[in-house]
């Protein structure tokens, strides 16, 4: 850790939690580079502890260029063999560093920015911990953590709280290993084409857009490799607008100008589309009037206050010929430079590095 100079204000030290168990462990550590790259280095100290795909927690290099895209290739968190422990009691803000030769060092750290998605980290589990260790930290708290990353959750409450949502069916895996012909009946009865999702997976992991009955095994299948709860929906005709919602200061839920996904011509925007496709799938602001765009960001600020949001949130709608429909909440939205979510307050006139700083702040201050 660097001496800081009688008289100066130390910075804040910030730990990057990034990586981590779920399929979206690669698009977490290029947001980790995205953030280490643009961060106020005057304000702030980073402490990059990538999480492993199995698990570990490791100290790893403030390198932004370690964890970006390179020729399509997406970066993973190695095992360099420290290990990091938090603090097992609120008293202290002290990590410990183990490091392969035996030895251990203390990080003091300031707050946390779990950037990290899915399973273990934006379920609400990463927010547990760092509530349990008594460390302040950016974004969503544990509940709606949990509750967002469940589709069929959030669509219940969300629906609870008179937002429009797109019609759904539930599907344990135990049930399509047991009545499979009964669950499909019943699926059917949404019309083709439909969609089916693992219920607690984001980043289109695991999700497929099924045409007819005989594609139908194969989609839930893939489905349940992401989880054990899978939601089937009917195709949404029309527009996929999306506007970000950032924590006020005042309480009162900031919202951007809404952006638009433009769909490829398969009508799937897939994991690819999202983080290897370029500009083109993106439109930020959305072509909408001004009754429309108003109605978006309401619709934005109503959802995560539905689901008790803090920090930062990204709701995604269809916009149909009879209005809005919501489609999900995301707590962690896509946060890499290309992503939706900065895109979306750059065109509102916030800047990466100035979301970046807000978040940081508004983490530093929230009261859980």
């Amino acid at each position: 850790m660097p001496t800081i100079p009688e008289g100066t204000i130390p910075p804040t030290t910030v730990a990057v939690l990034f990586g981590g168990r779920s399929s979206e462990h690669e698009i977490s550590c290029v947001t980790a580079g995205g953030i280490m790259d643009v961060v106020d280095r005057a304000e702030y100290e980073l402490v990059p502890i990538g999480i492993t795909k199995d698990g570990a927690f490791t100290l790893q290099p403030d390198d932004p260029a370690q964890w970006t895209i390179r020729d399509g290739a997406l970066p993973t968190v190695p095992d360099n063999g420290t290990r990091i422990a938090f603090p097992t009691s609120p008293a202290t803000n002290e990590l410990v560093v183990s490091h392969p030769d035996g030895t251990a060092t203390t990080i003091a750290v300031d707050v946390v920015f779990p950037i990290l998605h899915g399973p273990f980290g934006e379920d609400g589990t990463i927010q547990g911990l760092l509530e349990i260790a008594g460390l302040p930290y950016v974004g969503d708290g544990v509940l709606a953590s949990a509750l967002a990353m469940d589709k069929h959750v959030a669509k219940a409450v969300l629906e609870h709280a008179g937002l429009r949502v797109a019609p759904w069916t539930t599907v344990l895996r135990r049930q399509w290993a047991a009545e499979a012909a009964d669950v499909a009946e019943t699926i059917a009865a949404h019309g083709w084409p439909l969609f089916v999702k693992p219920a607690r997976a984001g980043s289109s992991m695991g999700v497929s857009r099924v045409d007819g009955p005989d594609e139908l095994a194969a989609a839930m299948d893939l489905a349940f490799e992401h989880d054990s709860k899978v939601i089937v929906e009917p195709r949404v005709v029309g527009r996929e607008v999306e506007v970000a919602v950032l924590e006020g200061r005042d309480g009162v839920p900031r919202t951007s100008l809404p952006g638009e996904i433009v769909v490829p011509e398969d009508g799937f925007y897939d994991f690819a589309s999202k983080y290897l496709g370029g500009d083109e799938s993106l439109l930020c602001p959305a072509p909408l009037t001004d009754a429309e765009t108003d109605e978006i960001r309401s619709i934005g600020a109503r959802a995560f206050e539905a689901i008790g949001g803090a920090g930062l949130a990204r709701v995604d709608c269809f916009l149909t010929d009879d209005g809005f429909v919501v489609n999900e909440v995301n707590t962690m939205p896509g946060f890499t430079p290309l992503s939706m979510y900065p895109r979306c307050w750059a065109a509102s006139g916030v800047s990466y590095g100035e979301l970046v700083t807000e978040l940081i702040e508004l983490g530093r201050a929230a009261v859980r």
